[in-house]
């Protein structure tokens, strides 16, 4: 006979509990969108003169950021809210949140982006109140300072063929490319555009319309140190162009861009002498072994060789770096490589030498692959999945998912410490965001009591 264990034994379920409530740790989050102006800026940006609604459009897309950020991945989730109403009060149904994403257009998007950038701007005034000053992006060598680190990247979201835009990927998938945005230093998601599955990974104007949609979203204070990181595939030579551009007498701004391993720069590589090697950096900020791995300037050889300048019609003042590693098994070589012995990543950059000396520049791209991490959580934060067919309204439910990867930046910024600081999305849904609690009413007040039993109750 099979043995009840003891945690089921006398343990019975009935209907009749009150003033109980889950996801207490959500309304914290939604109380996090008002206080910092969000709500209110949405409102503001969606509101129609002459037209009266139930639900404010602004509200219901800042609700649908928070029941994102909460792990929601169809609109129907907004439920989630609505059916707690004595916690989160009048919340739209799940048909007037559809309908508020098909009402924005591309007009609309351009409000939300501003509305955005005004809350923003709020945000990191208290995220520099309570650290003193903005996060540095990291490197093993240490951090950037002020530097303010953009990293752009596209991702595929796998989809079926009858929506729109849906395409074959270049991985043989189907789906959608879209290019997104991300702030190193903070983990926000700071622009999105959905793209076609078929779109080139080095578009240009898609590039140049994403970056610009960036660094609009910078506070103007933090605009004056600016590094754009993105992978080989979207560098090129109008989006380098651009960034070089930007730089005046009050803003300096910077790329760190992967560069093609073509004929000119193996040439260059070729003509390298054994001993110009130096070794890298690990992850811990240590000289790894120069037979295993080692990096070089090939800007001499490319800009002043007997040959002319290879790089004539990139910008001026464009150092290329390569690093060389030996190849892990099973790794995708070109028959350069296999014929050297070598793997080789090469990386623009117009930063001067002076101010980041050689093994610095390698180690500053290397930790551009953070990026991957960005998508990752943001495709645990709603970025995953789209809701409908139709192009525009999954663009408009992707700045929903944006909002609610912004949310849980703040959160963590502004109300975490210790492990809860870094914690990823699912950390913090089941420590924090998906809590139950009692819910008490006295003297005019509602008190949420969480248990003392909760590892995180404090």
């Amino acid at each position: 006979m099979q043995t009840i264990p003891k945690w089921m034994q006398g343990l019975a379920v009935t209907v009749g509990g009150h003033g109980v409530v889950s996801h207490v740790g959500t309304a914290g989050l939604r109380m996090l969108a008002f206080k910092s102006g969000l709500s209110g800026e949405l409102t503001a940006a969606l509101r129609v003169r002459g037209r009266q609604v139930v639900h404010d459009r602004g509200q219901v897309l800042s609700d649908l950021g928070v029941m994102i950020a909460d792990g929601g991945t169809a609109i129907r989730h907004i439920r989630t809210l609505r059916d707690q109403g004595e916690l989160f009060g009048p919340v739209a149904s799940a048909s007037t949140a559809w309908r508020a994403l098909e009402e924005v257009t591309a007009r609309q998007r351009d409000k939300i982006a501003a509305a955005r950038a005004k809350a923003r701007r709020r945000v990191w005034e208290l995220i520099a109140a309570r650290h003193g000053s903005v996060p540095a992006s990291r490197t093993c060598y240490g951090d950037l300072g002020e530097w303010i680190v953009i990293r752009l990247d596209a991702t595929i979201q796998l989809c079926h063929s009858d929506k729109e835009a849906a395409a074959g990927t270049f991985k043989g998938s189907y789906g959608l490319f879209p290019l997104t945005a991300w702030c190193d230093n903070t983990g926000e998601c700071l622009a999105i555009k959905l793209r076609p599955g078929n779109a080139g990974a080095n578009t240009i104007c898609d590039h140049l319309e994403v970056l610009a949609a960036a660094i609009a979203q910078i506070p103007p204070k933090h605009r004056g140190r600016i590094l754009i990181t993105c992978d080989g595939a979207g560098a090129t030579i109008e989006l380098l162009a651009f960034i070089t551009t930007l730089n005046t007498r009050s803003r300096r701004a910077h790329y760190s861009v992967g560069f093609d391993l073509d004929e000119r720069a193996r040439s260059a590589i070729t003509a390298l002498p054994a001993d110009v090697w130096s070794c890298v950096l690990d992850d811990a900020g240590q000289a790894r072994d120069r037979q295993e791995a080692g990096t070089a300037e090939l800007t001499g050889l490319l800009r002043h060789s007997a040959g002319g300048d290879k790089l004539a019609t990139w910008p001026a003042g464009m150092r290329i770096l390569v690093r060389r590693e030996k190849p892990a098994s099973g790794a995708k070589l070109t028959d350069f490589e296999k014929a050297r012995g070598w793997r080789y990543q090469l990386i623009a950059t117009n930063t001067p030498a002076a101010a980041l000396p050689l093994q610095q520049g390698e180690a500053r791209h290397r930790v551009h692959a953070r990026v991957e991490d960005f998508i990752r959580c943001g495709k645990n934060t709603g970025l995953a999945s789209l809701p409908s067919w139709s192009l525009a309204i999954n663009q408009a439910w992707c700045i929903a998912a944006a909002i609610g990867c912004d949310l849980l930046s703040w959160l963590r910024l502004l109300c975490c410490e210790a492990e809860l600081a870094i914690a990823e999305p699912s950390t913090l849904r089941y420590t924090l965001l998906h809590t139950s609690a009692r819910l008490v009413r006295g003297q005019r007040r509602r008190t949420i009591k969480i248990p003392h039993t909760w590892p995180w109750a404090h």
